[in-house]
């Protein structure tokens, strides 16, 4: 007698063979022991002699539901969770993790349009689908964090280093005054996978007194410091979250290199991107962030 032919000895009707709960469930008996070996999906019984497994009937729609969320390619500890939580709580994790992919996809998609035009030498018309502008930056007080980073590492500290910023400049700094800046890194030398900058994270603060106290009050041997920011002009193109990811970035960076060379200009400074928006609340298609380097008429 096969596992599923047996009969259970108990006659309880709630409980089903693995064959006849995977064809009410629409799965295959293979495809339950794998779900019972990663942990996802539990029989109700499994009989001590034999060791065939029995299902209850109130267990088809997690397994219906598992194998649907496998098919969103959901990694199994998250489809663990998502059976674990069930109801609206199990809805809310499904959501945040589609968020998630969403925003993988558009990072792939943008990176994949990049190196199409790298592949076939036509970087003249990817750069032509960057609108690149210049405005104008007055002098400001900034206070800044200078660290090491390497490009995996680098979303982790410009979310981190922002968030500390401009809490201190809240609290302690005067206040971030009015801006067309509100934060912003500049990289001072390369950040790659082999590279590690420096890179600086930078806030304009309303006083520059209470920023100083504020920044000796860190220590010496803090990487925080503050500095005047001197006027200057910033030609740029505004880039979605999708595209600030390394290394699709990149091609906004040359676009506007680019365009600084036609228009006969100057950088007079390290390149740097540009947050205006709280990164939390954004989408992969909404715009974030310009990608700027500081010009001047070339001599």
């Amino acid at each position: 007698m096969t596992e599923d032919e047996a009969v259970h000895h108990e006659t309880d009707e709630e409980l089903l063979s693995i064959g006849a709960f995977a064809a009410r469930a629409r799965l295959s008996p293979k495809a339950l022991r794998l779900y019972d070996r990663l942990g996802l999906l539990k029989p109700a019984h499994v009989d001590g002699g034999s060791g065939y497994r029995y299902y209850r009937v109130g267990q088809i729609e997690a397994a219906r539901t598992v194998a649907l969320l496998r098919r969103l390619d959901m990694p199994l500890a998250d489809i663990a969770d998502v059976v674990r939580l069930g109801g609206t709580r199990a809805a809310r994790a499904l959501d945040a993790y589609w968020a998630g992919a969403e925003e993988r996809f558009a990072e792939q998609r943008t990176l994949a349009r990049y190196l199409r035009g790298r592949l076939s030498g036509r970087n003249t018309e990817l750069y032509a689908t960057f609108e690149v502008k210049t405005v104008d930056v007055p002098e400001q007080h900034v206070i800044s964090e200078t660290r090491h980073v390497r490009a995996e590492e680098l979303p982790a500290w410009i979310g981190g280093s922002a968030e500390r910023l401009e809490k201190a400049a809240a609290d302690e700094c005067g206040g971030i005054p009015a801006s067309p800046c509100p934060h912003y890194v500049i990289y001072h030398a390369e950040v790659t996978e082999e590279s590690d900058g420096p890179a600086e994270s930078c806030v304009p603060v309303a006083d520059a007194a209470s920023a100083r106290a504020w920044a000796e009050r860190q220590g010496r041997a803090s990487d925080v410091k503050v500095r005047v920011e001197p006027a200057h002009r910033l030609a740029y193109t505004r880039i979605t979250k999708a595209q600030v990811s390394y290394p699709q970035i990149i091609a906004a960076f040359d676009a506007v290199e680019s365009w600084i060379t036609e228009q006969g200009l100057t950088v007079t400074g390290p390149c740097r991107e540009v947050y205006f928006v709280d990164w939390s609340t954004t989408g992969p298609d909404d715009e974030v962030c310009d990608v700027a380097f500081p010009v001047a008429p070339r001599e």
